[in-house]
C-alpha cells in the first residue's frame, strides 16, 4: 500500500500534508507533517498542482483560501473540528457594534465564513506574537475561549472579548489528572497546549503549540514528559526521541475526527482525487485577507 500511495502521488503530481494529532502510520506517508501554522505556510510553498490534506476540513478550507489556483482533497470530507463551529456570524457583528475599535482574531481552527468575517487569524503558536502587533486596544477572540484567556494573560495592555468555545481532546484533561500522573513520575516535566484550562496551565513546567511542544521536549535534558495534548503527538515526539519516556495523563487525550483519516482512505483519495475542498470565490476571497495578514505578521 505504501508503494502504491508512493506511486499515485508522484504520478498525480500531488503532495500530502498531515497534521500531528493523525494516525502515527499517516504521519509516516505524509511529505510535510506539522501544526496549524506550519502547514497553513507550507501550502504556499509546495510546488505540487495538487494538495492531499490529511486533517480537519478547516485545514483543507485554509489550504484552498491560500491556494485558489490548487486542487485541494481531503482524506475524509466528514473530520471535522468541533470548536471551528463554535461561534456565529450574528455574534461577531454585535461585538463589532458595541466596540468599533475592536479587533477580530480567528483562530485558524474555525470555518472559511467565519475567517471571512475576521480581521486576522492567529495559530497557538503565533497568537500572542499577532495580536501584540495589532494596533486595537479591544480583541474579540474566537472561538476558542482557553487559548483566548492564555493570550490576554501575557498581553495585559489589550482589552480580551471572551467566546465561549473550546477543544474537547484539551478540555477533558483535568488537573487532577494532571497531579496524579506526576505522582506517578514524579521527574516528568509536564508540557500543555494552551487550549487547555487555565488551571492545568498553571501546574505545567511549559505551555506551547503542538510544535513547540515537541522542540520543547527534543532540546530538553529532561528524559521525561507528561504531555497534555492530543496522543498523536506522540508518533513525533519519540521519532525524535527514541531515549526518552512520554506519559499520557488520560484516556480521553483523544482526537476522533483527526482519528478518522487512514492509510486505506490516503490511498482511496489518491486513487479518485475526491473529496474536493471547494469554496465560493467571495468567501475565499474574503477570507484570504486574514489569513495572509497572520503570515505577514507572524514572520
Amino acid at each position: 500500500m505504501l508503494e502504491e500511495i508512493k506511486r499515485l502521488k508522484e504520478e498525480k503530481d500531488v503532495v500530502i500534508l498531515a497534521h500531528y494529532y493523525v494516525d502515527g502510520k499517516v504521519q509516516e506517508i505524509a511529505d510535510y507533517v506539522g501544526d496549524s501554522y506550519f502547514l497553513a505556510k507550507k501550502a504556499t510553498q509546495v510546488k505540487e498542482k495538487n494538495i492531499l490534506f490529511c486533517g480537519v476540513s478547516f485545514m483543507g478550507e485554509s489550504a484552498k483560501i491560500l491556494n485558489p489556483d490548487k486542487k485541494v482533497i481531503m482524506a475524509d470530507e466528514l473530520a471535522d473540528c468541533p470548536m471551528a463551529h463554535m461561534v456565529d456570524i450574528d455574534k461577531i457583528h454585535e461585538v463589532r457594534e458595541k466596540y468599533p475599535d475592536v479587533a477580530v482574531v480567528c483562530y485558524v481552527n474555525s470555518t472559511a465564513e467565519i475567517k471571512a468575517e475576521s480581521d486576522v487569524c492567529v495559530t497557538s503558536s503565533n497568537a500572542i506574537r499577532v495580536v501584540e502587533k495589532l494596533p486595537n486596544k479591544h480583541i474579540f477572540f474566537i472561538p476558542d475561549n482557553n487559548l483566548a484567556r492564555y493570550v490576554a494573560k501575557q498581553l495585559p495592555e489589550k482589552e480580551f472579548i471572551f467566546n465561549d468555545g473550546f477543544c474537547h481532546v484539551h478540555k477533558s484533561i483535568d488537573v487532577e489528572s494532571v497531579r496524579k500522573a506526576k505522582e506517578l513520575h514524579p521527574e516528568a516535566l509536564v508540557l500543555t497546549h494552551p487550549e487547555c484550562t487555565e488551571d492545568v496551565l498553571e501546574v505545567s513546567n511549559f505551555i506551547g503549540s503542538t510544535s513547540e511542544i515537541i522542540d520543547y521536549a527534543t532540546e530538553s535534558d529532561a528524559t521525561e514528559f507528561i504531555i497534555c495534548t492530543e496522543m498523536g503527538v506522540f508518533y513525533e515526539l519519540e521519532q525524535k526521541n527514541p531515549a526518552k519516556k512520554f506519559y499520557s495523563v488520560g484516556h480521553r487525550q483523544f482526537c476522533p475526527n483527526m482519528k478518522r483519516i487512514t492509510i486505506e482512505k490516503v490511498r482511496e483519495a489518491l486513487e479518485k482525487m475526491e473529496p474536493e475542498m471547494t469554496l465560493s470565490e467571495e468567501i475565499r476571497g474574503k477570507a484570504n485577507k486574514p489569513l495572509v495578514r497572520m503570515l505577514e505578521l507572524a514572520q
